[in-house]
């Protein structure tokens, strides 16, 4: 009481004094945007940039999109720009693939990879390999994008992986993003490539925010494609992911951090084309290999890490086995215990690493 009786004595300008002594004033929240809003950003400034780009797909337009990722384009853009299409995926993207061939640069949406497959003769027949059938002639500007892997609870027909799937076709190019910098930074990258892009995305990364650093937020930004990021340096084994798994990469590191273990945690960012440098340097430093990824095992991302690495320069410098820690061998279950034991968990990450080093 005397303490408050004391302050009502003082001057006023000795108590504001005294208020500013005790508090301090907090730096500005980090821009935080969501996967989501990261794509949504992407394509309206490619868009807006080039009167040539234009998004076809189901539900894209008047829905917003099925994940609401092309959020307001149609009412920017329009009905011309912003396309709703019959659910037919052989059908627009065919139509997609004869604008790009015709010199537009189309956003091709499926509302989900698993119904690509009825437009696979389209993106690997007419897409891919069209510029090498023409001898340079005719390229095909075309970025084939929507939700990849396993989602929750949609079972087998709506859960798989096509990374491996696209990444074998020579002519495509194949990113697959996992935070709001890699959506922003390689869709517009893939959008103004000249030639056919697969991007990959995850369901389940959609509405999880990430800081956005300030020089993703510019217009002028872009991610090379071809290019891995190395989301955090160790010393004692080298871990590879792409997509979701990358997260689950990064807890895994964090917890074995504690015990003294320094994983270095790879985010690929482009399946192909794949840039193994990276992941050589890394490897010659760390003598350790493991690659995580949500798609099944046989001839899949992590087997070819794997086979590039034996065949590299960077095979001398293992001290162990390389590992890959994949999907289950099966299609994927509808409940839920047995869906979470078909695709790589954080506790599944720890126990092949600790394996490795053999601790």
């Amino acid at each position: 009481m005397a303490g408050v009786s004391g302050l009502v004595r003082r001057p006023l300008q000795q108590v504001s004094g005294l208020l500013r002594r005790r508090f301090h004033q907090t730096a500005p929240a980090a821009l935080q945007v969501t996967v989501r809003e990261a794509l949504n950003q992407g394509m309206d400034e490619e868009l807006e940039r080039d009167e040539k780009v234009f998004l076809l797909g189901e539900e894209v337009a008047q829905y917003d999109g099925a994940y609401k990722v092309s959020r307001g384009l149609w009412k920017k853009y329009g009905d011309k720009r912003i396309i709703d299409t019959p659910i037919s995926e052989m059908g627009f993207a065919g139509i997609a693939v004869g604008a790009a061939m015709a010199g537009l640069r189309p956003i091709c949406e499926f509302m989900t990879f698993n119904f690509s497959m009825q437009a696979i003769d389209q993106v690997i027949n007419s897409a891919a390999k069209t510029y090498y059938m023409s001898a340079g002639f005719q390229p095909v500007p075309i970025v084939f994008r929507g939700p990849n892997g396993a989602s929750a609870g949609v079972a087998a027909q709506h859960s798989q992986c096509f990374a491996a799937w696209y990444g074998h076709c020579p002519g495509l190019k194949v990113v697959s993003p996992w935070n709001s910098e890699d959506a922003k930074g390689l869709i517009k990258s893939a959008i103004r490539d000249n030639n056919p892009v697969v991007m990959l995305e995850n369901e389940l990364m959609y509405g999880v925010p990430f800081e956005l650093p300030p020089e993703a937020q510019s217009k002028d930004f872009l991610i090379p494609i071809g290019k891995a990021k190395i989301e955090r340096p160790g010393t004692h084994i080298t871990v590879v992911a792409h997509s979701r798994p990358v997260g689950h990469c990064l807890e895994a590191a964090t917890v074995l951090s504690k015990e003294g273990i320094e994983c270095e945690v790879i985010n690929m960012r482009t399946i192909r084309p794949m840039d193994i440098e990276t992941i050589e340097a890394s490897v010659m430093k760390t003598n350790h290999l493991i690659t995580v990824e949500g798609g099944w095992p046989q001839f899949g991302v992590g087997a070819e890490i794997c086979a590039r690495i034996m065949e590299g320069p960077a095979f001398n410098f293992l001290d162990a086995p390389a590992v890959r820690v994949t999907g289950a061998d099966v299609p994927m279950p509808y409940a839920k215990i047995l869906e979470d034991n078909s695709v790589p968990q954080v506790k599944d990450i720890i126990f092949a690493i600790k394996k490795t080093l053999n601790v």
